[in-house]
């Protein structure tokens, strides 16, 4: 049997870690062959693809990013796309296709096995963790990680220099990283994008602490939207999924907070530093895992699902029913923190 991989969408620490785990178990176990797609839904698109064996996923497991590449290619936005995928898979002898992705990879992945019989199995990858039909996915840990320590040496410049220091991090309707980062780092405030904001309050419990002799942290995600304003763009532009580049809420943010408090502000973005870099341990064991767990669907023939965490163990669900809605901050999650503003 030859097995097809391809990884899709935003990289993200642990990519690499499936890929190794995949490969380790079907060429060791079920004496498997293994095809790699380059660049996403381009590879299968194409018929680029590079050859898949246990010495080319040898030391990769502490690689950030993915030896396969990717990409936000949508194959389904082209009138022939099906078309070429189906033909290039029987011309590569690919009998089944391991697909590593986020919301839009995978949302590909299940139309194409649920409508057009191509055998998908999927594996959940997204720094936003934000796939409901999993506890978590690989890439968040590391990415909180990254911005927590963020925050922390963000403190110390901020005290020194007595101003607001707004971080800005990845998140485009969840805010599960501003959310543990934040409040793993001691942010004074957290704005999400599941919460619209209000500016004065946000000023109210920025001038609270420097009443209190302390310089105060705002961590904000890059989809939080103030009360009477919208989503901020970098530009206009719109990837093949129909996604506009984020970017640009932190700045402004920091202006209106200079503008209505005079206190100075200053922002960090934290954009793609999110993303690279060796994964956290937690992530090369879930990623690990998942790609153990996704081998042994494609051995059972059990096409149209998606590994997932639940608790500790790895289980199956359909795909479609992983993409049909984003896991989002629970109301009640976000007010535990407020303790913590101003």
């Amino acid at each position: 049997m030859r097995v097809g991989v391809l990884t899709g969408g935003g990289d993200c620490p642990g990519l690499n870690a499936v890929i190794r785990g995949i490969v380790r178990k079907g060429v060791q176990e079920y004496g498997y062959e293994f095809t790699g797609f380059r660049d996403g839904w381009r590879g299968p698109l194409e018929g680029d693809t590079v050859r898949l064996d246990i010495p080319t996923v040898r030391g990769i497991l502490p690689r950030g990013g993915t030896i396969l590449g990717s990409s936000r290619t949508n194959p389904l936005k082209r009138a022939d796309g099906v078309r070429l995928i189906k033909e290039n898979l029987a011309e590569g002898g690919v009998d089944a296709l391991i697909v590593i992705g986020g919301e839009d990879t995978l949302g590909v992945a299940a139309q194409l096995s649920d409508e057009h019989g191509v055998p998908c199995v999927g594996v959940p990858k997204t720094i936003d963790n934000d796939l409901s039909a999993t506890d978590y996915t690989f890439g968040f840990d590391t990415a909180v990680g990254i911005a927590t320590e963020a925050i922390d040496r963000l403190h110390t410049t901020a005290e020194s220099h007595h101003r607001v220091l707004v971080c800005e991090v990845m998140g485009r309707h969840a805010g599960w990283i501003a959310l543990h980062s934040g409040l793993a780092g001691g942010a004074n405030v957290i704005l999400i994008p599941e919460q619209r904001f209000d500016i004065d309050q946000v000023c109210a419990w920025v001038t609270s602490r420097f009443k209190a002799s302390y310089s105060p942290i705002v961590v904000i995600a890059e989809g939080a939207m103030p009360k009477d304003g919208e989503v901020i763009l970098k530009d206009g532009t719109l990837d093949s999924f129909g996604h506009a580049r984020l970017s640009g809420v932190g700045e402004w943010l920091a202006k209106e907070i200079e503008k209505r408090t005079g206190k100075e502000a200053r922002t960090t973005v934290l954009g793609h530093v999110q993303r690279g870099g060796t994964p956290s341990a937690f992530d090369r064991w879930l990623a690990t895992r998942f790609g153990l767990h996704a081998i042994e669907a494609v051995r059972d023939g059990d096409f149209g699902r998606m590994v997932a965490l639940r608790g500790t163990d790895i289980v199956r669900v359909p795909i479609v029913e992983a993409t049909a809605r984003l896991k989002t901050v629970q109301p009640e999650l976000y007010e535990e923190v407020g303790v913590f503003f101003g």
